[in-house]
């Protein structure tokens, strides 16, 4: 282990994972270390037992829920947006050829006591529950201006320029309604909250776009893909592409310390009385707990059901967001639903996960809107855990921390984070 990276990679969570990839692609030399014996880190895939383990110590589950093997619970659920960031890097890298992906049956909004599907373009607009006759007409106008939108033709841009009037300007030249504006803003942009509003409305405008051509790359009825077996292949697949471009990879390696010299800045890791030598640390917060700050809470529920959650069309996998102002919260709440049409569970069972920003202490009640949704449950989970995200400055001590994750269950603000990493660490701009 005597021997000297460009980069060592701490944490074999997705993050780090995608990151170890790219880098080694580049032809950088990586060393990958995990205290772990396997891989995720926090975003790893447990089975039944795992499971049991983790949240009810010694127990032993039982036996109606079917064999251990057949559960890829996921720890940090998330679906992926077809045409999105992270399916155009294992498009980009060619991490494709390990994994096998299945589109998302449904994506669902929940409005005024009652779950809809989530309208994603001028015809679906039109059908939705969720607006009045007038309301449609303006909705459907709003859906074309968006689809027709192309930033390098004037003519499509109806006298706006996005990059300088804000989200609110477009939305009352359209004269779309609070409860309009909060499913598009929330369901379909998948803004985490309502600040977007007064920002240039380029980027609200570009999140629908994504959406509607995600959605369409599949003909499903989702934009979100999900690979077979769950998430847990991800880490591994990125794992392998470093390996193919001579990344080397260890598990538990214990108490994995980031040295430093005189300066503060990283020169390498020890591990097991030897010390690998590096230009730039790349780890998850739990690596250098004095480089973070705690920057709030994920409340979560995890449930095993007999059934799809009702009215979602009887989807095997779904998404369904709860904005928060239907809610009468600060953040959105997420429910992710996923069954054995993904190979994460056995026959006729189904994982959902219901997650949110927490802003109590009580999980079990904050969580209940949520929860009450799903109907009768076999077993349900809760849990907390801390987000941190990066407090140091990485231009002076070469550390490059990633933020935990957040309770979205799409992977949109995960690969910003990614990209943006990759960036401070490369000085490089990753084109997908």
């Amino acid at each position: 282990m005597d021997e000297e990276y460009d980069v060592i990679v701490l944490g074999t969570g997705l993050k780090e994972c995608i990151l170890s990839g790219l880098l080694s692609v580049d032809g950088l030399k990586v060393l990958h270390m995990d205290r772990n014996d396997y891989y995720g880190g926090e975003s790893t895939s447990l089975n039944l037992n795992q499971l049991w383990k983790r949240f009810r110590g010694a127990d032993k589950p039982l036996e109606n829920l079917g064999s251990s093997r057949d559960y890829n619970v996921d720890m940090i659920p998330k679906f992926m947006m077809a045409n999105g960031a992270l399916v155009r890097i294992l498009i980009h890298t060619d991490v494709t050829k390990y994994l096998n992906f299945k589109a998302v049956d449904g994506s669902f909004v929940y409005n005024k006591g009652k779950i809809h599907k989530v309208p994603a373009n001028d015809v679906e607009a039109l059908k939705s529950p969720l607006m009045g006759l007038f309301e449609k007409r303006r909705a459907r106008k709003f859906f074309i201006y968006v689809q027709d939108y192309d930033e390098n033709d004037p003519k499509s841009h109806e006298g706006l320029d996005l990059n300088k009037v804000t989200a609110r300007d477009v939305i009352s030249k359209y004269g779309l309604d609070d409860n309009t504006v909060d499913f598009i803003g929330h369901a379909l942009a998948l803004h985490l909250d309502d600040t977007y509003l007064d920002e240039p409305a380029m980027d609200f405008v570009k999140r629908m776009k994504l959406y509607a051509e995600s959605l369409a790359r599949f003909q499903g009825g989702s934009p979100y893909i999900y690979p077979l077996y769950g998430l847990g292949e991800l880490p591994q697949a990125f794992a392998r592409l470093s390996a193919v471009y001579g990344g080397t990879y260890m598990l538990s390696k214990q108490e994995c310390k980031v040295e430093f010299d005189e300066n503060g800045k990283a020169f390498g890791v020890t591990s097991e009385g030897e010390t690998a030598k590096c230009k730039k640390v790349v780890c998850d917060p739990s690596y250098l707990p004095d480089k973070v700050k705690k920057i709030g809470k994920v409340a979560r529920a995890i449930c095993i059901m007999s059934h799809p959650i009702p009215h979602t069309n009887d989807s095997h996998s779904v998404q369904v967001i709860l904005p928060q102002k239907q809610l009468g919260r600060k953040s959105d709440m997420y429910l992710f639903c996923c069954s054995y049409s993904h190979n994460v569970a056995p026959k006729g069972k189904y994982i959902a996960f219901v997650t949110t920003e927490a802003e109590t202490d009580n999980p079990q009640l904050e969580l209940k809107p949520g929860t009450d949704l799903l109907g009768p449950v076999d077993e349900i989970f809760f849990d907390t855990y801390d987000r941190y995200e990066p407090s140091n400055d990485n231009s002076t001590d070469n550390c490059f921390i990633s933020t935990s994750y957040d309770a979205t269950t799409h992977f949109e603000t995960t690969v910003r984070d990614v990209i943006s990493m990759y960036s401070q660490i490369t000085g490089k701009v990753k084109s997908l």
